[in-house]
């Protein structure tokens, strides 16, 4: 009688352990999974790796090439890199990790942005002429919601995107004058600057509030005539919510990782107009604190240090190096505005 009651508690016990053991181990896969997925692309060199995309199609290397390719390479990096896209992810570890998910946006954002200036603006001899057919699909695909993960995914919205850049960019090369075209042009690389610096300047202010300060209003500043719908008051508090505090951190480093891109891209493609107009220093000066962007991060956590305090503020020094390299693209688009 004893030997027979003992049994059962002998059988719960070890499918306790077995039980207690198989979770352990799926926790050890999880982390591994999560410090795996958590590692931000390696930059890359867009001439070059446009040089290889055009060779592996058989095609030749246009103007504006280098610049589309990159783009095409970029946005296939959402998808492609180490653990995929994690942004829609429902179940560990993408579930479980915010880091790369916000960095994800902030590549996304420039994606969005400068398939759209390619749509109106760069493929375009001018506001009467005719949207360029892939283009004009690709627009809306990359503006799809960057979260779902069925009824139509998220990927796959985005992969069409990339196969759109990529039928844009054969037409590009191919030898009918009329099928596609690129036109790098002063004008149209002012206005696409023109949006890079509102995202810089948005993404500076957001991450210099991670301290918390007091801001003057000047929503109306410089017009005595200007209005708008609701008063606000004249002094208020700007503060990064703490916990947001590493996801705009990183939304900026995956924005500064995109555009570093695409302006060596664009230093290549518009060569000739960045040399008539001097204008090659100013974006070298942009491209060199973007860099900055993507030094390593040393620290385990994000840290939040207050002012000339004893931690540091990683969000602060972010802020430095893409608002000075914000104010070289005022310099820039200035440059570029002159006859």
């Amino acid at each position: 009688m004893t030997m027979t009651a003992a049994t059962p508690t002998r059988s719960r016990r070890w499918l306790g352990r077995v039980l207690l053991l198989a979770l352990a181990a799926y926790l050890v896969i999880v982390l591994a999974l999560m410090w795996w997925f958590d590692s931000e692309p390696a930059p890359f060199e867009p001439v070059r790796s446009a040089q290889r995309d055009a060779g592996q199609h058989q095609r030749p290397a246009v103007e504006g090439y280098v610049t589309v390719a990159t783009l095409k390479r970029i946005a296939g990096t959402l998808l492609d890199k180490r653990g995929g896209y994690l942004s829609n992810d429902l179940f560990p570890p993408g579930v479980l990790m915010d880091n790369m998910p916000n960095w994800e946006f902030g590549v996304l954002v420039q994606v969005r942005d400068f398939t759209r200036a390619l749509r109106n603006d760069f493929s375009r001899s001018q506001t009467q002429s005719t949207e360029d057919p892939d283009l004009m699909e690709a627009d809306p695909l990359f503006h799809y919601a960057n979260d779902r993960w069925i009824f139509v995914s998220t990927e796959s919205r985005y992969r069409e995107g990339i196969n759109r850049l990529d039928g844009y960019l054969a037409r590009l090369a191919d030898a009918d004058p009329y099928n596609a075209q690129f036109y790098a042009r002063a004008d149209n690389l002012a206005d696409w600057l023109g949006i890079v610096e509102k995202r810089l300047g948005s993404l500076s202010q957001r991450l210099s509030a991670s301290v918390g300060r007091m801001q003057v209003d000047i929503d109306l500043a410089g017009d005595p005539e200007a209005r708008q719908s609701k008063p606000t008051p004249e002094l208020r508090e700007v503060r990064t919510p703490w916990l947001q505090i590493d996801d705009v951190f990183y939304e900026a480093r995956g924005n500064a990782w995109a555009l570093l891109h695409l302006l060596k891209a664009i230093d290549h493609d518009f060569a000739d107009i960045l040399d008539t107009k001097n204008a090659r220093p100013s974006l070298r000066q942009i491209i060199r604190e973007l860099e900055q962007t993507q030094d390593a991060i040393w620290s385990p956590v994000i840290l939040n240090g207050r002012g000339f305090g004893f931690f540091a503020n990683h969000s602060l020094v972010m802020a430095n190096y893409i608002s000075r390299a914000n104010a070289a693209i005022i310099d820039l688009r200035d440059l570029l505005r002159r006859g």
